[in-house]
């Protein structure tokens, strides 16, 4: 190891081995910074640079080699995941105060332990970093590496083994400071994994997506050799460090307030997919809604999004049938806050996707969808914009899905256009009461409104009941909605294309819906049910318009 002015040798006895580790800074800094290594020839070594760059900025910094690695003893064939967590916990536990702040900062085979740890300590952890992370399956967890051909392999192999990783939960649950380290060539890594660590990151995290297009897998060399991508990587893993990364959004609302007013809690709601969006309780007891989009596709469309969805609340304030926030600031790119923001007013009531008051919410929503098809506003949304087409569709192989593709292989049907909500679903719909009493509260997410035919409205709410409820449920949406005044619909085999354009954009399982509904408390909506839904959907479409 070469000569390090600021970092000093350790070493751990742990389970009848040898660790060795580097450490230095002061006990008493913000945070200790926790660098964990990769798998194959990964050590330490390789990080010292990165160490040094966060001793600088006056963190507590310390590195070590796991068992079989650079100088820890051991057989790396005998190590796992399990021992590598192990090995871990023990280090920080002798060589970190026990309630000293965390900042873990993972490589490749790592992120899947950054994740171990980040369940292990909770709220200790004030911001993670991951480099080209790699997560696992479940049963990955406990088998020894071996030589590259036993059981571990086997399971790391298995096409799609990492869906299912506890990992993507435990960052899908993190509330901290979050930055992901992507080179643009990952021969490692597949594409879905990253992607799929990405959103899980931001469904929660103040989270960064750090592009590094010229570089390869191994990010811990790139780092090593590039000290400007490495102060880069350094300032967005500390950004707002004590504050869970949110210090630049916390001060841009605090300015929004009336004078004298403060924020009391900041609370996460469950639902959303494409936004982060946080209650406020003000020092007074009032609340608003914080709208973010951390995302990297939706953050780089937010000025859009945002901007219309202000302009449409602002449109739809005067309808007392349509209750809608209202307003309140926007920063729609990020000049203040830390990412695109919509501050508005927090509306009664709740999502619900349970079986209670299921007919009474049924003939709600139909109702309140006739009376959005009837907004006149003073100009013209923009045009509708297709979500799938027939060569996007991801569908099964089969005869179904075969006629059901072909269905929307041809020019859209020409339309007598409306106002559209666009995404119109019981997701976007907050309810009160019930029974007699139930009520819609409040029709929200707005970024999408458009002007096209009221048959893609009525199209994905029924999908979504289709999923939600069963295939009979999305096809009787349509009856409900003209009865209760609904705007005249195509012809059956027009309005089958508009039903199909957008199940279609849901093939296979319906993931993406699935994800929110599930921590709304639909545990139930497995992909192996949401498929045979959507299957079931689009046969009763075809049969009934064909």
């Amino acid at each position: 190891m070469g000569v390090m002015t600021d970092l000093h040798s350790f070493a751990h006895e742990y389970d009848g081995e040898r660790l060795a580790g580097v450490s230095g800074g002061d006990d008493r800094a913000p945070a200790t910074v926790v660098l964990l290594h990769g798998a194959g020839r990964g050590s330490k070594e390789r990080l010292l640079p990165l160490a040094e760059e966060f001793l600088a900025r006056g963190c507590h910094a310390l590195a070590f080699d796991f068992s079989g690695h650079g100088e820890s003893t051991g057989e790396l064939r005998e190590s796992s995941l399990r021992r590598r967590f192990g090995q871990a916990v023990a280090v920080i536990g002798a060589r970190v105060a026990a309630d000293a702040p965390l900042v873990l900062v993972g490589f490749s085979m790592s992120g899947q332990t950054v994740a171990d740890l980040a369940r292990h300590y909770g709220d200790r952890v004030a911001a993670i970093g991951l480099c080209a992370p790699a997560v696992y399956g479940a049963e990955a967890w406990e088998l020894p590496f071996g030589d590259g051909d036993g059981p571990f392999s086997a399971a790391i192999r298995t096409p799609g083994s990492w869906h299912g990783s506890p990992a993507l939960e435990v960052f899908r649950a993190y509330t901290g400071r979050a930055v992901l380290a992507a080179p643009g060539t990952d021969h490692v890594i597949p594409a879905a994994v990253t992607d799929a660590v990405t959103d899980a990151l931001a469904a929660r995290a103040q989270f960064t997506r750090l592009e590094l297009p010229d570089a390869d897998h191994y990010l811990g060399l790139w780092f090593g050799e590039r000290a400007s991508d490495r102060r880069r990587f350094v300032d967005s893993v500390l950004t707002g460090l004590g504050d869970g990364g949110w210090t630049a959004t916390r001060a841009w609302v605090d300015k929004q307030l009336p004078e004298g007013r403060g924020v009391r809690n900041w609370a996460s709601l469950q639902g959303g997919w494409s936004s982060q969006m946080r209650r406020l309780t003000l020092d007074d007891g009032s609340g608003l809604v914080l709208r973010s989009f951390v995302k990297p596709f939706f953050r780089r469309h937010a000025p859009g999004l945002l901007t219309r969805e202000a302009s449409v609340l602002t449109v739809l304030a005067p309808y007392d049938d349509i209750p809608t926030p209202r307003p309140h600031a926007l920063d729609a790119t990020a000049e203040l806050a830390d990412h695109p923001s919509l501050l508005m007013s927090l509306l009664p009531g709740s999502v619900r996707v349970g079986d209670e008051d299921l007919e009474g919410r049924l003939e709600l929503l139909a109702g309140q969808l006739a009376r959005i098809h009837a907004v006149v506003p003073p100009e013209w949304p923009r045009p509708y914009q297709a979500w799938t087409s027939p060569e996007r569709v991801r569908a099964p192989r089969g005869e179904l899905w075969e006629r059901a593709v072909e269905v929307i292989r041809r020019e859209a049907p020409a339309y007598d256009g409306c106002f559209l909500h666009r995404d119109f679903h019981p997701g976007n719909v907050l309810f009160t009461g019930a029974g007699a009493g139930l009520r819609i509260s409040g029709v929200v997410d707005w970024v999408e409104t458009s002007w096209g035919p009221p048959d893609l409205d009525v199209a994905h709410c029924s999908t979504a009941l289709a999923l939600l409820y069963g295939a009979e449920c999305g096809l009787g949406f349509r009856p409900r909605y003209e009865a209760r005044g609904g705007r005249p619909l195509a012809s059956d085999p027009d309005h089958l294309y508009w039903r199909l354009l957008d199940a279609l954009a849901y093939a296979p399982d319906a993931e993406k819906l699935a994800v929110p509904w599930r921590e709304l408390g639909r545990a139930d909506l497995t992909p192996e049910v949401l498929g045979a839904r959507l299957e079931a959907y689009v046969g009763g479409l075809l049969e009934r318009y064909a």
